[in-house]
């Protein structure tokens, strides 16, 4: 029997956790493991009082750094699938189990990412008009890069099998890390692959992307992109989760 987890990455998002864990819970049979990113509000309080597990760093690591501790614990508890879901309550949670049979019926897949912006994904919320201009930007580079379409690179809905859980618990982009890890997974040659989905706009807080920090969001994606063309990254060997060579990205 396959073991899935939910991880559940947050910072200071109170007032949606607990909404959160139990749209998981309504729409799936996956566990769930809330990792609080150094929180100075009751987000980890809220999310331990729903009876899941919760990973607490003692300061703000960032989206990746909080994602890498998720995926740690999934390959430390021996899960087969592991997903992504924000704590902002912006990914629905009905679309879990899609992902998981797209992820199980398609023979090689390792990944596969809820996209706003497939043709077929009906609506949604989709964010602002800058960000949408830059996630065109990163999905036009993207594709050329992966010589497969990518439509939505900065989606943090996402779901990996065993190997990809392998992969992003030992070597996981901190900075931006939902389009680096795009790169990350085809360097490795693994699969990717997109699903349409409709997200919602978050229920609580700010981005900590505003209109403002648009332009400059987009060139320091860029660069990052251009950076982790050139970075060299470990390899786990297929079948040996403890065997790790170093292999240069290109």
């Amino acid at each position: 029997m396959t073991r899935h987890l939910a991880i559940v990455p947050a910072y200071n998002e109170a007032g949606a956790i607990a909404a959160t864990i139990n749209d998981i819970r309504d729409h799936s049979d996956f566990d769930v493991v809330v990792v609080d990113d150094g929180s100075t509000d009751q987000t980890a309080a809220i999310a331990a009082a729903e009876g899941v597990p919760v990973l607490r760093h003692p300061f703000n690591l960032g989206i990746g750094g909080a994602v890498q501790s998720g995926y740690q614990y999934a390959l430390a508890n021996g899960y087969d699938v592991a997903l992504q879901v924000d704590g902002d309550g912006q990914h629905d949670a009905r679309h879990i189990m899609e992902l998981l049979a797209h992820l199980r019926d398609t023979p090689g897949l390792n990944m596969v990412t809820g996209s706003r912006f497939l043709e077929h994904a009906d609506g949604g919320y989709r964010s602002s008009a800058s960000r949408r201009l830059g996630i065109r930007v990163f999905a036009s580079i993207l594709s050329r890069i992966t010589r497969r379409k990518v439509t939505d690179p900065t989606s943090g809905f996402r779901m990996v099998d065993a190997r990809g859980i392998e992969l992003f618990a030992r070597d996981y982009p901190h900075d931006y890390p939902e389009v680096e890890a795009v790169l990350l997974l085809h360097f490795h040659k693994l699969e990717g692959a997109e699903l349409p989905v409709r997200m919602r706009s978050r229920q609580t807080g700010v981005s900590s992307i505003n209109a403002h920090r648009s332009i400059y969001y987009m060139i320091k994606v860029t660069l990052a992109i251009l950076v982790g063309l050139l970075r060299a990254r470990p390899v786990v060997e297929k079948g040996d989760p403890a065997a790790v060579t170093a292999e240069h990205s290109i």
